[in-house]
């Protein structure tokens, strides 16, 4: 059927609705979901032509498949790139991009901030095979600039950080990698597109767990990698054909579909967060905050330009122990407060439209050493919140349960 032509210079809002591959022959408004392995070819000649890259043409759903592609297209034009490319997971996309990018003997420079995954993999999984690797703070720019070598490639941060939302300075990190002759990918999963475009302040490469708020429910797990038609061409879809990173087609129209409204989940989260951070901020029984959107955080300012004026939907908090330096009744403490929710769900995941409450250094940071979660900040007695869209005022009682029988004086 003919297609209408979507006009140039349309608002975010607008291009999380409608952009999409073209409809089918039957005309459906919501975009089909093409669940089929492989595409049958109209003849063995035009087969041998699109499997070999010279003519346009679905093959084999382990690279190529409608919905996905509708996927990736909404999620290129929402972050400003040129190209898109989906993943099975975040961690995959991840892993696809240091494999299309690295080899043996290649330096990478990485906040020790991030995911603790995402330290696993690219010091121990990847060093296996020769790629060097430093990690450095998150927010100093000089450690950044002082790190590089002759052979450094890649510089990866993650920003906010998870859990301690450290803000990095995207242009100024984009600035050192270019100089040096390298790329900087930067993690969006915490602001998605809805808050924050780093290829606008000089990113090369976005990533993404579409896990987290891409779906927005809790549903289904996905991955992404946003860069330069080159880059996905070149780099990432021979990797991916080889591999087989691949976003099913069902798990991609669900991210699809939460594409539509991300950007009416995003702030009415991050209302919600902003709310409950100064209400934190506020509790006896609270030793610090995390929160970007307080003028309290030491990036606030940066945060501030950066992601649209919010601070996003992840909170994250010290309780007070009577002994700060016993990280075991830290942990003590921080497990009633989690225990005592009844609203909120414990669980590591975080995106979704239910506020989810975990203990970071026993769950997504549990696997890396204990002198790494010191390095990256992370003490037993820290909470991470990941506010949902649930009345701010049973949130505060949820967590006001655990906050005021904690006994502070142990």
């Amino acid at each position: 059927m003919t297609q209408k032509q979507l006009p140039d210079n349309l608002h975010p809002d607008t291009l999380a609705v409608r952009v999409a591959v073209d409809k089918s022959q039957y005309g459906e408004n919501s975009e089909a979901m093409y669940l089929t392995s492989s595409f049958v070819q109209p003849d063995a000649a035009t087969a041998a032509r699109r499997f070999a890259g010279e003519e346009d043409g679905y093959t084999y759903s382990r690279f190529t498949n409608p919905t996905v592609t509708s996927m990736e297209q909404r999620l290129a034009r929402l972050e400003g790139t040129q190209a898109c490319i989906g993943t099975s997971s975040g961690m995959a996309a991840i892993t696809l991009l240091c494999m299309g990018l690295l080899k043996a003997g290649d330096h990478v420079i990485c906040s020790q901030s991030v995911f603790g995954s995402t330290l696993r993999l690219i010091a121990g999984e990847f060093g296996k095979f020769g790629v060097q690797s430093t990690f450095v703070s998150q927010t100093d720019v000089a450690q950044w600039q002082a790190a590089v070598q002759p052979n450094t490639r890649l510089l990866f941060a993650e920003t906010p950080s998870n859990p301690l939302t450290e803000v990095c300075d995207i242009q100024a990190l984009a600035d050192v990698a270019h100089a040096a002759g390298a790329l900087l990918a930067v993690d969006n999963c915490f602001c998605t597109p809805a808050l924050q475009q780093p290829v606008k302040l000089g990113a090369d490469i976005v990533i993404h767990s579409g896990t987290k708020y891409l779906d927005g429910q809790g549903r289904v797990i996905a991955g992404a990698l946003c860069a330069s038609q080159q880059l996905v061409d070149k780099n990432f879809m021979p990797v991916m054909r080889s591999a087989g990173f691949t976003l099913s087609a069902f798990n991609a129209w669900v991210v699809l579909k939460g594409m539509e409204t991300l950007a009416i989940r995003m702030n009415a989260q991050s209302a919600n967060a902003l709310a409950l951070a100064t209400w934190l901020q506020a509790q006896p029984q609270v030793a610090r905050v995390y929160y970007p959107g307080l003028a309290s955080h030491p990036q606030h300012a940066l945060a501030m330009r950066q992601q649209s004026g919010t601070g996003g939907a992840v909170v994250s908090f010290d309780v007070k122990a009577g002994n700060p330096a016993d990280p075991v009744l830290a942990r003590q403490q921080a497990f009633h407060v989690i225990d005592s929710t009844q609203v909120c769900s414990i669980t590591a995941n975080l995106g979704d439209t239910k506020t989810t409450i975990t203990h970071p250094a026993s769950t997504s940071h549990g696997r890396i050493t204990e002198a790494q979660r010191q390095a990256a900040g992370i003490g037993q007695g820290l909470i991470r919140l990941a506010v949902g869209l649930e009345n701010i005022e049973d949130l505060k009682a949820d967590l006001d349960r655990g906050l005021r029988s904690l006994d502070t004086s142990i």
